[in-house]
């Protein structure tokens, strides 16, 4: 045999250490009174969200009793009303702000976290205190002058408007969140990829995104739930055209009282889409923010 043919075919190596870095073991199996706890703590947080559902299915005479009547007829008279009042435009401009928002900033943070981690610039460091100092200043403080740059470039009530908003607020949290993904990359796989001629683009779209999925999925999960949450800019920057859903809840507040049912059953409304969201991704969401924890 001779010594070409003793070599790997090429990418033998890398997709050996792909299968390597994939295979974590088994997870350590927690004591029967730290299951208890983590049970309580679970159903601690759960309670109030399962009462905000439970009431929401009620009459707004049975949800303002005092004490609570939790056994009163369930009824889905409040989520018709909340349809009849139009709840879909508000939830449409959540979903637009927040999908192409987080999209966006992926699209940014991952070759910034990449040039930061994998392939470090010089005086990385100073470039991280950049884009944390971003955060230091208090959204309020910063509201004026926005609203007035926004108002002479004709964009008040553009969901646009909070597209670029959201994603300037997001990218600082993600470019930190990646880099720290990425940096949990094994060398040697990047090294092997190198070795079988891949270019950039092929790295970061074979190579690193795969590797680092769970990451990229926690990352994104975060970044759409502040979009979807986000309150002051939508109240303040827009009016009719693109309210978000954060700002259609405020509408139950009024003068003549709080609609309790009715403010539930529009939270459960605007809570589906992050709960969804949450639930498809939990196991990689679980991965991605416990990446790096144990060495």
């Amino acid at each position: 045999m001779t010594a070409h043919a003793a070599l790997p075919a090429p990418g033998a190596r890398l997709k050996k250490l792909l299968r390597k870095h994939d295979d974590h073991g088994g997870a350590p199996r927690l004591s029967p009174l730290w299951t208890f706890v983590a049970w309580l703590a679970t159903l601690a947080f759960f309670t109030p969200v399962a009462w905000m559902v439970l009431t929401s299915f009620h009459q707004e005479a049975d949800a303002a009793t005092n004490p609570p009547t939790p056994f009163a007829a369930l009824t889905t008279d409040q989520y018709q009303l909340l349809f009849n009042r139009d709840i879909t435009p508000f939830l449409l401009n959540s979903a637009m702000a927040s999908v192409i928002s987080t999209l966006l900033v992926l699209a940014l943070a991952i070759p910034t976290a990449y040039a930061l981690s994998i392939k470090p610039v010089e005086k990385w460091t100073d470039v991280m205190f950049f884009f944390l100092s971003t955060k230091f200043l208090p959204a309020i403080a910063a509201l004026l002058p926005l609203y007035m740059i926004v108002k002479e470039a004709g964009m008040l009530d553009n969901v646009w408007t909070l597209i670029v908003l959201y994603t300037a607020m997001n990218l600082p949290i993600a470019i930190w969140m990646m880099r720290s993904f990425l940096a949990e990359i094994p060398k040697e796989i990047l090294e092997a990829a190198e070795v079988d001629g891949a270019g950039l683009l092929t790295v970061l779209w074979r190579i690193v995104a795969p590797v680092a999925m769970p990451g990229l999925a926690a990352t994104s999960l975060i970044c759409f739930i502040f979009s979807w949450n986000e309150f002051m800019f939508a109240v303040n920057l827009t009016a009719t055209q693109a309210s978000t859903a954060p700002v259609f809840l405020v509408g139950f507040i009024t003068n003549e009282g709080l609609f309790l049912a009715r403010l539930c059953a529009a939270a459960t409304l605007v809570s589906l889409p992050v709960l969804i969201a949450g639930f498809a991704a939990q196991d990689k969401l679980v991965r991605g923010l416990s990446l790096g924890a144990v060495k």
